[in-house]
C-alpha cells in the first residue's frame, strides 16, 4: 500500500516515469493495480477528447498539430494512441509513437501506444482505466485516438466528453455509409486535407446532414500538416461545453458497463481460449456452442 500511495503522489507530482509504471501496472492487470485505480485522485474537470475516423483520414496528423498548438502555449498533453490487435497473432502495430515523435522530448507532452487487445470494437476496458490515471496527473488536456476501423469509433462516445469526427473528401462517395454510425456520435467534425478537389462541396455535403441532429454540430476544414485550421478548431473545444450533467451520466454508464464486463471476463485469456478451441477443432463432433457452455 506505501508503494502504491508513493505512485500516485509522484504522478501527481507530474513525474512521467511514475506514470508509465502506474499505466503498465493497469495496463497489464499487475498486482498492486486494483489499489492503485481506488487511490487516484481523478480530476473530472480534465477533458479528454477522442480523435475518430476512417483509415488515411489524417487523425495522427491533426493530433500533432493540436499538440504543436498547446504546447506553444504552455499546455500539458497526454495522449493515448490506440492500434488495432491482429486476430491472428494477438500483436499490434503500435506506430502512432513514430508518427508523434517530433513531441517525445517535450516536457510538457506524454504519450502511450496501446494496443485494443483483441477487443471486439477497438477499446478495451484497460484504455478507461488508463484514461483515469492520466486525469489523476496535471494534464490540460488527454486525447484519445483510436484506430478508426470496426466499432471504435462509436465506442469512443462512451470514453470521451468531445469525440472527434475526421473525414477526407474522398469521403464523399462513402457519406451514406457514414451516416449510419459516425454521424451520430461526433460533437464535431473536421474535414482534413481541405484543400484537396471536392471539400468545400463536401463540408457543405455534411453540414446538410448533420441539421438531421437535435445540436448543432459545427465543421471545421483544415489542412494538419500545414497547422491550417487547427486555431479555430481548438477555439471551438475551449469553448465546447464538456461537462454537461446528463451527457457524464451517460458517459459513466459506458465506462461502468464495460469495466464490469471486463472484471466477469477477466478468467477468461484469449491465448488460453485460441489453443482449447484449436484441441477441440480437430475433434469430430467440434461444436462451439457445446464448447462454450464450461464457461458459463
Amino acid at each position: 500500500m506505501n508503494s502504491c500511495l508513493s505512485l500516485v503522489a509522484d504522478i501527481k507530482k507530474g513525474n512521467f516515469i511514475a506514470l508509465a509504471r502506474a499505466l503498465t501496472l493497469v495496463e497489464n492487470s499487475i498486482n498492486g493495480s486494483e489499489e492503485l485505480l481506488k487511490e487516484i485522485q481523478i480530476n473530472q474537470q480534465v477533458p479528454v477528447i477522442g480523435i475518430t475516423g476512417p483509415p488515411g483520414a489524417g487523425k495522427s496528423t491533426l493530433v500533432n498539430a493540436m499538440i504543436e498548438k498547446w504546447t506553444e502555449k504552455g499546455k500539458r498533453i497526454a495522449v493515448i494512441a490506440v492500434d488495432p490487435t491482429s486476430p491472428f497473432n494477438l500483436g499490434s502495430l503500435l506506430g502512432d509513437r513514430i508518427r508523434m515523435s517530433a513531441h517525445f522530448n517535450k516536457p510538457n507532452v506524454f504519450i502511450r501506444s496501446v494496443a485494443t487487445r483483441g477487443s471486439v470494437g477497438g477499446l478495451s476496458a484497460k484504455i478507461i482505466e488508463m484514461v483515469d490515471v492520466l486525469r489523476s496527473a496535471d494534464f490540460d488536456y488527454i486525447i484519445v485516438e483510436t484506430v478508426g476501423v470496426g466499432q471504435s469509433e462509436i465506442e469512443i462516445a462512451g470514453l470521451a466528453d468531445l469525440t472527434i469526427v475526421v473525414l477526407v473528401p474522398e469521403a464523399g462517395d462513402e457519406i451514406q455509409h457514414i451516416k449510419s454510425g459516425l454521424m451520430e456520435i461526433g460533437n464535431v467534425f473536421v474535414v482534413n486535407k481541405a484543400d484537396r478537389d471536392g471539400a468545400a462541396t463536401f463540408a457543405n455535403n455534411l453540414t446538410k446532414m448533420l441539421h438531421q441532429r437535435h445540436t448543432v454540430v459545427p465543421v471545421f476544414k483544415t489542412v494538419a500538416d500545414k497547422g491550417t485550421g487547427i486555431d479555430e478548431l481548438l477555439n471551438w473545444i475551449n469553448e465546447a461545453p464538456v461537462h454537461e450533467n446528463e451527457r457524464k451520466i451517460y458517459l459513466y454508464v459506458e465506462k461502468a458497463f464495460r469495466l464490469i464486463q471486463n472484471y466477469r471476463m477477466k478468467d477468461i485469456i484469449r491465448t488460453d481460449l485460441q489453443q482449447k478451441i484449436a484441441g477441440a477443432y480437430a475433434e469430430d463432433n467440434f461444436n462451439l456452442y457445446k464448447f462454450i457452455n464450461q464457461y458459463r
